[in-house]
Formats: C-alpha cells, structure tokens, sequence
C-alpha cells in the first residue's frame, strides 16, 4: 500500500531531479506501479502534490535548522554559515529549473516557498545578524534588514544562476564564496571554512 508520504517523498526526488513541469503525474504513477486514480485519492491536482512537496521539505529543512541553532548557540555567524550549508546540501540535488517552474505553473506551491524563504530570512537570520552585532561581531555601522533585503533573499538565484554550479564546484566552495566571503566584509572577526569542513 503507497501511503502519502511515499507519494511526496517520490516525488520530491522526480521533481527535483527532472523539473516539475517536465516530471508528469502518469510517470509518477509508473515509477511507483500504481494507478494514477491512487495519487488522487492524497491530492487534488499536481499543484496540491507540489505545494505539499515543498511543505514536506521545507518542514525537514527547518527540523534541520533548529537543531543547527540549538548546537551553536554560542555563534550566531557559525550558526547563519552552518544554516546556509545545509540549506546548498538540499540544494545541490534541485534541477535549477525546479524553482522557476514552480514561480511560473504552480502559484500554491510558489507561495509556499516564498514564505518561507522570507521567514528564513527576515526572521531566523535576521535574529542571528542582530544577536552577532548586539555581541560586537558586526560592525555597528552595518544596516542588518538592508543586507537580508539585498543579499540573503537572493541566496537561491545566486546559487542557481549556473545550471552547473553544484558539479563544477565543491558545496565547501560555494559556500566560502557565497556566505563567508559576504560575511567577512560585515563582520568584526574572520570566519574560516575550515570551521565546517
């Protein structure tokens, strides 16, 4: 018996990997042998698959933050680096068009996604920049909601602007590029990626 969650979990893997346009239900159904009419029975439509898809690993992913908060509560700039790098982690494994094509065919889903990345950044880095600059590890002159604003709302374009970042580059070296050299020029210590090697 396919039960919701290997529904999702599958098709998370499809989707990511071949684009959620491109990745249709009656592949989906051939890949896991069971009939369409199945997957209709958890879900409205394709979109209701996608936008609980994205809830599925969106509500992973922030598990995944939490416990990285809870074990470097002493860092708030280790903590934002070791986010980020978990956040490539998941990353790495997405078709770049998976993103765009949910933006383009799936507002639901889309909407899902863009709440979270707004919450990601104006709430949960956002409270980590302000501790880390309340510590003095930030310049004081450094306007916090500005970099969220201009730079970590666009991770994710940054990180899919090749089709080939992940392959051509290590995630250790996406990441030092990406985070740690950005958070080098805010910051009032120096971050190595030899912390998270």
């Amino acid at each position: 018996m396919i039960t919701k969650t290997t529904l999702i979990e599958s098709s998370i893997v499809n989707f990511t990997k071949f684009g959620s346009k491109q990745f249709t239900l009656d592949e989906l159904s051939k890949v896991l042998g069971i009939s369409k009419k199945t997957i209709y029975k958890h879900f409205e439509n394709k979109e209701d698959l996608i936008a609980q898809s994205i809830q599925f690993l969106i509500d992973d992913f922030n598990s995944e933050i939490q416990q990285i908060i809870a074990q470097n509560a002493g860092d708030s700039i280790v903590t934002i680096i070791l986010i980020y790098k978990k956040g490539f982690e998941y990353l790495k494994y997405f078709k770049p068009s998976f993103l765009f094509e949910i933006k383009k065919y799936y507002p639901n889903a889309n909407q899902i996604f863009e709440a979270f990345r707004k919450t990601l950044v104006f709430t949960t880095i956002f409270s980590l920049l302000e501790q880390a600059k309340s510590e003095g590890c930030i310049k004081p002159e450094v306007d916090i909601r500005l970099i969220c604003e201009l730079y970590f709302l666009r991770m994710d374009a940054i990180a899919f602007k090749s089709d080939a970042l992940f392959e051509t580059y290590s995630l250790n070296s996406i990441l030092e590029h990406v985070v740690i050299f950005n958070l080098r020029g805010i910051t009032t210590m120096n971050y190595s990626n030899s912390y998270f090697e």
